[in-house]
């Protein structure tokens, strides 16, 4: 590859950045691809000539009781960044105009809510956006460049994915071209059009920073160094091909502004949730009703699993599909259907692509073995309520403490306890010290096995903790509250 140079100066000055030892007059210089990329930066005009007109404004309005101690509104764009990133609201004395005529009191009014960004999917005005620029919005103004406006439909949106499609009337409008996020590599350029703080199309640029990033439970994101800000969120990650390959969605802020770190949502994944919003007004996802946690390391070798890998099971909702099927809680979920849950992340991405009523097998990992499990997918509901631990029941028996070598004093359960847990067997803690209280034993908890070893009452707990090798780690599996984790306990020496 060559470059050539008009001057010499400019030969000069490429030939020293590249090392060179005497001055260089000559026209022609030779260099590596690598040192050419770093010498040629990209030129960002042409896309931005062509992508622009499809990328838009959306204002959103919403109606609310006037305050008649309010007299002044948060300035355009701000408050997305008030809301978003969980800055405090300036109290309504801080924001009083004393210009702006204040509304009779209970008098409706619209009120600016926020200000966000989107880009036109099809030339009928389906129009792509982050969820949390539209949600609560009673009124969605959507402003293109060429200063046109039109009030918004909204199709349907996903609060777990950030991803909304709304609607304008209109015909023969530009739209964006799709392209395809896998190919994505970390150091490629990408730039960002949008509206921070309702500056309209404005335009940023960087590269890709990273791919796979777990931010979210359904999404892995793309993470860039491009200048993204509020007002930027819905707005369109392109590529040097001009083509959308994100959403830009989230910022990293101890400020609450832009500090290098930029995640946008996979156009591919975006792209599978508007198609859904687009045929139904919203997102159908399989469940199975577990509560999960990341398999460490240090529990990966105390189980010996190998490797950390699959999905921990820290509960199990009762009557859903994983408890008929027979997961238990201390059991790793391996793979879903025969596709391996590397990591936590991955199983409820898994089971969210299945459809409701699909039936699919499961394996874990429980005390050192595999097993095949087979479910049927349930549908995910989107508001269901959280249950909350249970609570002691109304009549408990006097527990008699036994004290271990493990440094932990535990009880029998009563028949009221173990139904009230739903567990069959486990002793309680009712105190710790020593190597129990440094590995995060605490008292209430319950024990429901030791090592490989399930545990049925506190006779069979000492019996067992009795055998345990003082010099090696004992791993327990511990429900505390509602969910179940393992401790590795460690023998004195290993501290």
């Amino acid at each position: 590859m060559t470059i050539r140079l008009k001057t010499s100066i400019l030969g000069w000055a490429a030939s020293a950045a590249l090392g060179a030892v005497a001055l260089m007059p000559a026209t022609l210089l030779t260099v590596t691809p690598a040192v050419a990329q770093s010498v040629v930066l990209p030129d960002f005009t042409e896309l931005v000539e062509r992508v622009g007109p499809s990328v838009v404004n959306i204002r959103t309005t919403e109606r609310r009781m006037a305050n008649p101690l309010s007299g002044g509104e948060v300035p355009q764009g701000l408050e997305e960044l008030f809301r978003r990133f969980g800055i405090p609201m300036p109290r309504p004395d801080q924001r009083q105009d004393p210009r702006r005529n204040t509304p009779r009191d209970g008098e409706d009014e619209p009120q600016q809510r926020g200000v966000g960004s989107g880009f036109i999917l099809s030339a009928d005005g389906f129009i792509m956006t982050n969820a949390h620029v539209v949600d609560g919005a009673d009124e969605v103004i959507v402003t293109l460049t060429d200063k046109r406006e039109f009030k918004a439909r909204i199709i349907g949106f996903d609060k777990r994915t950030d991803v909304a499609v709304v609607k304008v009337e209109a015909s023969g409008l530009p739209f964006v071209k799709i392209g395809d996020a896998n190919r994505l590599k970390v150091g490629e350029w990408v730039m960002a059009i949008g509206s921070p703080f309702g500056l309209d199309n404005s335009v940023t640029a960087g590269i890709v920073s990273a791919k796979q990033r777990d931010t979210g439970d359904y999404l892995p994101f793309i993470q860039t160094d491009v200048a993204i800000n509020p007002g930027n969120s819905g707005g369109p990650l392109i590529n040097l091909r001009g083509e959308v390959v994100g959403i830009n969605s989230q910022i990293y802020s101890r400020s609450g502004g832009f500090m290098g770190i930029s995640f946008a949502i996979p156009i591919d994944e975006a792209t599978r949730v508007a198609d859904q919003l687009r045929v139904n007004g919203r997102v159908i996802r399989g469940r199975i009703g577990v509560t999960i946690a990341p398999v460490t390391k240090e529990v990966a070798e105390s189980i010996e699993l190998g490797a950390p890998r699959g999905a921990l099971v820290q509960g199990v909702e009762k009557d859903q599909a994983a408890d008929k099927a027979g997961v238990e809680a201390g059991d790793i979920i391996l793979k879903v259907d025969g596709k391996a849950v590397e990591k936590s992340a991955d199983l409820p991405r898994l089971i969210g692509g299945l459809k409701p009523g699909s039936r699919v097998a499961l394996q874990v990992f429980r005390r050192g073995s595999l097993k095949e499990l087979n479910t049927v997918i349930g549908e995910f509901e989107p508001d269901r309520p959280v249950r909350r631990a249970a609570g002691e029941p109304s009549v408990t028996p006097t527990p008699v403490p036994v004290k271990s070598a493990l440094g932990m004093t535990v009880s029998d359960l009563g028949d009221e306890q173990k139904k009230e847990l739903r567990v069959k067997g486990g002793v309680k803690v009712d105190a710790v010290d020593g190597a129990a209280a440094r590995a995060g034993m605490r008292e209430g908890d319950i024990v429901l096995a030791l090592n490989k070893v399930d545990i049925v009452d506190s006779k069979q707990f000492q019996a067992v903790a009795a055998k345990l090798d003082k010099a090696k780690s004992t791993t327990v599996m511990v429900r505390r509250g509602e969910w179940v984790n393992y401790v590795v306990i460690k023998p004195a020496t290993s501290r």
